[in-house]
């Protein structure tokens, strides 16, 4: 996996009983010779990533960097497994599926609908090639069956709007300008809370705090002062490289975004 990463994956890989080795990964994505060296090292079969607008980093990968992991991926006859969860949700620029450069079956491909149409609409997809296509339909049909009739049939309709790409048109230029509000906010109220990358898409801010921060503490100041934070630690398969939260620009209020960012500011003065 990627480090740090979604949480939830984290989690499933926890209940799956497999052992997670962490890559580390950067604004542009990971370092393919780092990741050849994990596969060479371990055997892992797998790499789980988010090379679109990462959770939560929002770290998005260059056209080099995933030709890079797809010929380390392949060299080891083994998969990535791409999670492109935030492929509505570009800013500055437009998702660029890795699955999209795959032609010989190494990439399996997670997309969803939760988040771009609704919370509710528990609808994703699950595109793959191969015999690895067939082991996944097959487990899918053991496990669940089939998925909620009503719910496909919600989320048919919505895709097959003209309206849908006038909602994406619009997202776009809200994400924008709630990403960059709550930015400039915290360079006002919190600046001790460093976004050393600004995500081009996605739905989170990633702040890096000063070192020795107490997280737990943060979090509780923040939440009995009416500030949801989410502490870093969740996001790390391993040891965290250093404090940090994760700030979510996506909500229905943005106009308390500067009231938020000086709550933060005033809390991380008391640590």
């Amino acid at each position: 996996m990627e480090s740090p990463t979604y949480w939830g994956a984290i989690l499933a890989a926890a209940q799956a009983g497999v052992h997670v080795i962490p890559v580390p990964s950067g604004p542009e994505g990971p370092d393919a010779d780092e990741l050849d060296r994990a596969f060479g090292e371990t055997g892992a079969r797998l790499f789980y990533a988010q090379p679109n607008y990462a959770n939560p980093t929002g770290a998005q990968w260059s056209a080099r960097v995933a030709e890079q992991v797809l010929d380390v991926v392949r060299a080891h006859g083994a998969f990535l497994v791409e999670d492109d969860w935030a492929h509505d949700f570009g800013i500055t620029t437009s998702a660029a599926p890795v699955a999209a450069r795959d032609d010989s079956g190494h990439v399996v491909y997670l997309r969803s609908l939760t988040k771009s149409v609704s919370p509710g609409i528990r609808v994703a997809a699950v595109i793959a090639r191969g015999p690895a296509r067939d082991r996944i339909l097959a487990d899918r049909g053991a496990e669940s069956m089939y998925v909620s009739g009503v719910l496909q049939s919600a989320a048919l309709d919505v895709v097959t709007q003209p309206a849908w790409q006038t909602h994406l048109r619009g997202l776009r230029h809200q994400l924008h300008a709630r990403r960059d509000l709550l930015a400039s906010s915290l360079a006002e109220y919190a600046p001790q809370a460093h976004i050393e990358h600004m995500p081009r898409g996605g739905l989170n801010l990633w702040a890096r705090l000063p070192d020795g921060t107490n997280l737990e503490q943060l979090t509780r100041d923040c939440e009995v002062a009416g500030v949801i934070v989410a502490p870093g630690t969740e996001w790390f398969p391993a040891e965290p490289a250093g404090p940090f939260i994760r700030l979510n620009y996506a909500g229905p209020n943005p106009g308390a975004f500067r009231d938020g960012a000086r709550i933060i500011g005033e809390s991380l003065k008391r640590q």
